[in-house]
């Protein structure tokens, strides 16, 4: 008999190439697998809920994985495989027993991504590399106007990687919320799925919205528009967050 188990992990993204296996450096699959083969003392392949890129941080990533042993001791579990991943900044924070045909990627409802802003003219000496720091002001009302404009089911070709392999450019965006605390912003995209690099890039357009570097008009046009080369620069890995994966 197979056990399918979820784990929901949390990781700072800084030194991984991303969540799923590349050539060119470690990553975050690589890791959590080859622990989880030290404690199972067997090959283990997990499926990640979001692939998110070089530099993303993760509060609320999922993935799952079948094996022929029982997991008896939750507790035990967790804390002997966080044991082993401490050194890397990954901690798996709970582990849940599924259905055999769950598939975290697939049975997924919903996720949410959070980007983190500073906006302040001071250097950041406690979130260096876990926010993006602006120094001109940003006008949150402009902030506000540009996340309705890219609420709701659209064609997001202007904010898709030329490498995504995604079928489709069309995504439903369920939400996308501004919250200001202070000098801290934070924008949060929901939606069902998204394109590879779409969360940098709509942050990237918003900012130059925020800043007036664009109107109104010229943000809703370039969205409009389908065309990568029209999109503003995609806004820094280290700032993005993949804070939690719906599925119920």
């Amino acid at each position: 008999m197979d056990y399918n188990y979820l784990i929901k992990i949390e990781y700072d993204g800084t030194k991984f190439v991303g969540w799923q296996y590349q050539k060119n450096g470690i990553s975050v699959q690589e890791v959590i697998e080859k622990k989880l083969k030290k404690y199972f003392k067997k090959k283990i392949r997990i499926t990640g809920a979001g692939r998110t890129d070089k530099g993303v941080h993760a509060l609320g990533q999922c993935a799952n994985f079948s094996i022929k042993t029982k997991i008896e001791n939750k507790k035990k579990f967790l804390s002997s495989i966080n044991f082993f991943l401490r050194p890397h900044l990954i901690s798996l924070l709970d582990v849940q027993k599924k259905k055999a045909d769950f598939n975290s990627r697939y049975d997924a409802k919903e996720r949410f991504y959070e980007y983190k802003i500073v906006n302040r003219h001071s250097e950041l000496a406690i979130n260096k590399k876990k926010v993006w720091l602006i120094r001109k002001k940003l006008s949150l009302k402009l902030l506000k106007k540009g996340a309705k404009i890219l609420e709701g089911r659209h064609d997001f070709s202007t904010f898709r990687a030329s490498s995504c392999s995604s079928k489709s450019p069309l995504k439903k965006m369920n939400k996308v919320i501004v919250k200001k605390n202070g000098e801290a912003i934070s924008i949060i995209f929901q939606s069902k799925s998204f394109l590879q690099n779409q969360v940098r890039s709509m942050v990237g357009c918003l900012i130059y919205l925020s800043l007036q570097i664009w109107n109104t008009k010229k943000f809703h046009g370039i969205f409009k528009s389908k065309s990568r080369k029209l999109c503003a620069p995609p806004a820094p890995a280290h700032g993005l967050y993949l804070t939690k994966v719906k599925y119920n």
